[in-house]
């Protein structure tokens, strides 16, 4: 394993290097899907399963496994993953699927997933594999889920709606009608996704520059007391 520590693989995964944010990797279903907070915890939820176990699988068998056939190999365990994770929202999540259509066997080709897979399960342990799969796949939904939000209040005028379709029939009274059921419908298109994503991206790098500044200015020597002057030569 290299010496980075599982707080760093965390930090990385959920803020410093997101995948959303940073990356700007998986731009196609980022953008597609986020129309709404289900169809967003939906897809969210199936990247985090996919890529927690196909960088679990892909370290376990790291050293097993040549250059040559590498790329291969980990093209079939992600679209093993895939179908497995396919299949279990046929059984139980049936009509969402429906919704996230073509979007679900997608994630076979999704950049972050097959990314980590070649910079870091394959070079790591099994342990940080899996926690970088975890936190990257989290820190992807958690963005996924905050444009949804925005794109659901500003572009629907409500938000929660339809959550049965993923948390069963019970969720079906959580749906939050905030502008009367309307809203901007550039929002709810992919050119609103864009600027929405544009917005978030703009909002961390003002947070990374402040977060930098406070840094540098804890580490500035601080002056203590006062300096004494001494001047020399006549004054007229």
């Amino acid at each position: 394993m290299s010496d980075t520590s599982y707080a760093d693989i965390s930090r990385n995964g959920l803020w410093k290097s997101n995948p959303a944010l940073v990356q700007l990797l998986g731009l196609c279903p980022l953008l597609a899907v986020s129309a709404s907070v289900v169809n967003a915890i939906g897809l969210g939820l199936a990247t985090i399963l996919v890529l927690t176990c196909s960088n679990l699988a892909v370290s376990a068998i790291r050293n097993q496994v040549t250059e040559a056939v590498k790329i291969p190999v980990f093209v079939m365990i992600i679209a093993t993953f895939t179908t497995c994770t396919e299949l279990l929202m046929k059984a139980y999540t049936y009509e969402l699927y429906q919704i996230l259509g073509i979007f679900i066997p997608l994630i076979v080709t999704n950049c972050v997933i097959l990314g980590r897979a070649e910079a870091f399960a394959s070079k790591n342990t099994v342990v940080a594999s899996t926690l970088d799969g975890l936190t990257m796949g989290l820190g992807f939904a958690l963005v996924l889920t905050l444009i949804g939000v925005i794109r659901e209040i500003l572009g629907s005028g409500t938000l929660f709606a339809n959550m049965q379709l993923l948390f069963g029939a019970g969720a079906a009274s959580w749906e939050i009608d905030i502008f009367g059921g309307s809203g901007l419908l550039m929002l709810v298109l992919p050119p609103g996704a864009f600027i929405v994503v544009g917005f978030l991206v703009a909002l961390k790098n003002v947070i990374d520059k402040q977060i930098q500044q406070r840094a540098a200015a804890k580490k500035a020597p601080a002056v203590k007391g006062s300096r004494r002057v001494r001047t020399t030569g006549t004054i007229t």
